[in-house]
């Protein structure tokens, strides 16, 4: 008997200890998959110096707290009327015509005049038949990206008038001041300025339009500047980031060398959506603005006006040949000069109805059209601001036809406290902010069982005061699949991401204003964990979540402190 039992003993020993060692080794698995994991760091394709503008004042808001003075506030309506009474023209006290208006590393290099639209242009208009793309030239400033979006704005009056209201002119009520709309972090904000716009030599230095007395473009670049700072504030950036302050929407981009089969269809549906569309080429490391045997200029923003299939007929056949329209801010004869160029002899073989059809002309203007295989080769990455969450990828025919659910909150990277770096620094990742969507409903059209998410992190007030000499922070966000009993933790600790990998996240940590990204989920519950790569960074922060579902988004109050 106590052989049997020495036997049973024994044989429950190695029972054990093999079981144990068998938990250990699946442990070991998920460890290892979870600590194989590496978050990957990506500088943006054009260097872009994006400073920090903590404390940033965001004209037009009513005061958020004691630093900001009731006096920032302007009212157009009320400083117009008194002006009117008075019988002056607005001086604005808070973007005064001076140096420091135009730019903080230097001095300018010559003398800068500012002058009112009066004593630039003999009868000066607001608008002069109207408005369109062609109001839109660049000057010396480099917001070639501001000017792209510009472009873009003039091809749908209803945005075009919610940035650029119609309520003034220069004829009734005149009174030396104007006001433009921007949308700002989740609020569209109305900003002040007055007429005074710098001049050398009586012209203007910046933005202008190609009819010399009309002055609403160069009045909305200086109230875009007056946003941000001064006018040397608006160089370099993406055209991504002007189109969502000129809409409120949400952009996505591909880069081209990795484009998806049907990108053409996207373009051509995104067009039909009233969608705003960039795109640029790298820049030349050595050479500022460097230009291309084609004639097109690296690290520079062009607008896309038109994708379409054109038909065209040759001597042996006929077809149908897919093309794209551009558009540089320059407003001028740097234009592509290959195959479909202007009065290039492709063009004897498209019939003269479709010509018209298309607004084809050979002005010298910047504007240009080129094969799409042409685009693919020339071009580098191509930007798509949608109007709403509605996606170019999922073939939807009209703009906002489906109803989106939209969560956004605000949040900050505090140092020693909410700012714990990407998941490669596990020991501090778990103090980041934390958002827990819940999605009850798979999409109506989904034949997976799947939601569609999307996910739009975006870092605030990084343009203005360049003179800190800070960059855009590097961001990104992962999400985490929770399980009911996971849900019973609030926040989510240590343990939690050490032994859980992410089941999505951003396509990259990179130094961009804003990172996007479009999902396919299971209903669920998820963990949404924004951070900045490296520990330890300060900075503020919005984050949206759009579905076609319910998300029942919600902030998950986090640690006080870390070491």
């Amino acid at each position: 008997m106590d052989e049997i039992k020495g036997f049973f003993a024994k044989a429950g020993k190695e029972f054990m200890n093999a079981a144990g060692e068998a938990a250990m080794g699946a442990a070991k698995d998920i460890v290892g998959s979870v600590i194989n994991e590496v978050f990957i760091k990506k500088e943006a394709e054009t260097k872009r110096v994006l400073p920090s503008i903590k404390n940033m004042r965001v004209l037009g808001e009513k005061p958020l707290s004691s630093h900001r003075p009731h006096t920032d506030i302007q009212d157009f309506e009320t400083i117009r009327g008194q002006c009117l009474a008075s019988g002056s023209l607005f001086e604005d006290p808070l973007f005064p015509a001076s140096n420091e208006s135009l730019m903080f590393s230097r001095r300018p290099d010559r003398y800068v005049e500012w002058l009112r639209p009066h004593e630039i242009a003999d009868d000066p208009q607001f608008f002069v038949e109207g408005f369109s793309r062609f109001d839109v030239q660049q000057g010396e400033l480099g917001d070639c990206w501001l000017l792209a979006a510009t472009a873009n704005l003039t091809q749908d009056s209803n945005l075009f008038f919610r940035v650029v209201p119609p309520d003034q002119s220069f004829e009734e009520n005149y009174a030396g001041i104007f006001h433009f709309c921007f949308w700002q972090y989740g609020k569209w904000v109305d900003v002040v300025i007055d007429d005074r716009l710098p001049t050398h030599r009586g012209e203007l230095l910046y933005m202008n339009s190609a009819e010399k007395n009309e002055f609403w473009s160069a009045l909305l670049e200086k109230a875009y500047a007056k946003l941000h700072g001064s006018y040397e504030a608006l160089k370099g950036g993406s055209t991504c980031e002007a189109m969502e302050d000129f809409t409120g929407g949400v952009t996505e981009w591909y880069d081209l060398k990795e484009a998806p089969s049907n990108l053409f269809s996207i373009l051509a549906k995104a067009v039909e959506r009233n969608s705003m569309m960039g795109c640029s080429l790298e820049p030349d490391p050595n050479v500022l603005e460097a230009e291309t045997q084609e004639g097109l200029i690296r690290g520079h923003a062009y607008s896309i006006t038109k994708v379409c299939m054109i038909d065209i007929v040759t001597p042996n056949r006929t077809g149908r040949i897919p093309m794209i329209r551009l558009r540089n801010p320059w407003g001028n004869e740097a234009e592509w000069n290959g195959p479909w160029s202007d009065g290039s002899p492709e063009w004897r073989y498209i019939p003269d109805e479709q010509k018209d059809e298309i607004g084809l002309n050979f002005d010298r203007d910047g504007e240009f059209w080129m094969s799409f295989q042409d685009f693919l080769n020339h071009f580098d990455r191509v930007e798509i601001c949608n109007l709403c969450p509605d996606s170019a990828m999922d073939g939807q025919q009209n703009a906002c036809k489906r109803k989106w659910e939209t969560s956004m909150f605000e949040g900050e990277w505090t140092p020693g406290v909410t700012a714990g770096g990407c998941r490669n620094f596990l020991e501090t990742f778990w103090h980041n902010p934390q958002y827990v969507i819940t999605l009850e409903d798979p999409d109506e059209e989904d034949d997976d069982g799947k939601c569609t998410v999307l996910v739009a992190l975006m870092q605030k007030n990084r343009r203005s005061k360049r003179n800190l000499g800070m960059e855009c922070l590097t961001i990104g966000f992962a999400i985490y699949h929770l399980t009911d009993r996971d849900m019973q933790t609030r926040p989510q600790g240590l343990n939690f991401f050490k032994y859980h990998a992410s089941v999505a996240r951003s396509p990259h940590f990179i130094n961009t204003r804003e990172v996007t990204a479009r999902f396919k989920l299971p209903p669920g519950h998820y963990l949404i964990v924004p951070s900045t790569f490296d520990p330890n960074e300060e900075g503020e922060f919005i984050i949206r979540v759009f579905s076609e579902t319910r998300n029942n988004m919600e902030y998950v109050p986090c640690y006080e402190t870390f070491d």
